[in-house]
């Protein structure tokens, strides 16, 4: 019977160190093209703004196989219920049999955040320690939890347009003396000198002008996964050597990408590579102390299957979950 597993199952396995390394890895078979993995299916259901994805992948050597449906419901925020949801199969990959059912919210979530992480430790110039946190939700928090575990961060500094929501987070997020964190009235007051750059909000139009940007920063940029949505200007995507984690996804899915190019001056030529070349040493990183790189997150099938793959490892190991008969 295959094994279900919930959040709270998710929660308790996952670890942000492994996960990150586990990301790499992954996005390196990718990018090796030894992962078979079609761009996302969306079905998009104009009136209640909202879509639908199916996303399926099957890991090379036997490493798995399966798929997410993951769904984005904007409204939900009003409702006091997430904006993202998703749940997880997996399938052996000989047969096709269910092996297990995983809850998939926390697992984007976190393996969103690692890829970003995995990112910033090659691209961020050294000792980089000065984040400015666009956004206060789920990935903001997400985010801080993963460059806190493989950089060290000094200050953290978190604007959204929601002033009482960027108090709260500042709040429940400050780490007791590891790194100062405050809040700014302006997206601008807290890119400006920044090394580090998250823009992980809900923005339909930039948020993020490159303008700001300081000599040598890196930024992430989580948000906008519609090609119609932005959060990032062109100036930011003009200034910087963009990373994607898939170009294929990016020409067809990337808002802040497809923006720049129409804008001029910019093209989808112009991008750096995938992440995945940068993991094997295939493809240079950062090329001067004072470039502006970029990486532009869409999440990919082959994280969520590797990631599943690996609590379902762990899980057996140490019998969390429960078997379902269907």
């Amino acid at each position: 019977m295959p094994l279900l597993l919930n959040e709270a199952d998710v929660a308790a396995l996952l670890e942000t160190r492994p996960l990150v390394d586990l990301m790499e890895r992954t996005l390196a078979d990718f990018s090796a093209g030894r992962t078979r993995q079609p761009v996302r299916s969306v079905l998009r259901i104009e009136e209640h703004d909202a879509w639908i994805g199916v996303m399926p992948a099957a890991l090379p050597d036997d490493g798995g196989a399966g798929l997410k449906l993951v769904s984005l419901a904007p409204r939900n925020a009003a409702r006091g219920l997430p904006t993202h949801l998703a749940t997880i199969l997996l399938v052996d990959p000989a047969t096709g049999a269910l092996e297990a059912i995983l809850d998939g919210r926390l697992v984007t979530e976190r393996r969103t955040a690692a890829v970003s992480a995995a990112a910033a430790r090659r691209l961020a110039a050294p000792g980089a320690g000065t984040l400015a946190l666009l956004g206060s939700g789920v990935q903001a928090r997400s985010h801080l939890d993963a460059f806190a575990e493989v950089l060290a961060l000094r200050e953290v500094r978190v604007w959204s347009p929601n002033a009482e929501h960027r108090e709260a987070f500042a709040r429940a997020h400050a780490a007791g003396g590891a790194f100062a964190m405050r809040t700014t009235a302006s997206a601008e007051e807290a890119v400006r000198g920044a090394e580090l750059v998250v823009a992980a909000t809900s923005a339909r139009m930039p948020v993020l002008e490159g303008a700001w940007l300081a000599e040598g920063a890196h930024v992430t940029a989580v948000g906008a996964c519609s090609p119609e949505w932005r959060e990032i200007d062109g100036a930011a995507v003009r200034r910087s050597r963009v990373f994607v984690d898939s170009l294929a996804a990016a020409e067809r899915e990337s808002g802040d990408l497809l923006g720049a190019a129409r804008e001029g001056g910019w093209s989808f030529a112009d991008v750096a590579g995938e992440l995945g070349a940068l993991f094997a040493d295939r493809l240079p990183g950062r090329t001067a102390a004072r470039e502006v790189t970029l990486f532009k997150s869409l999440g990919l099938a082959c994280e969520d299957v590797a990631t599943a793959r690996w609590l379902l490892v762990r899980a057996r190991e140490r019998g969390v979950g429960r078997p379902v008969e269907l």
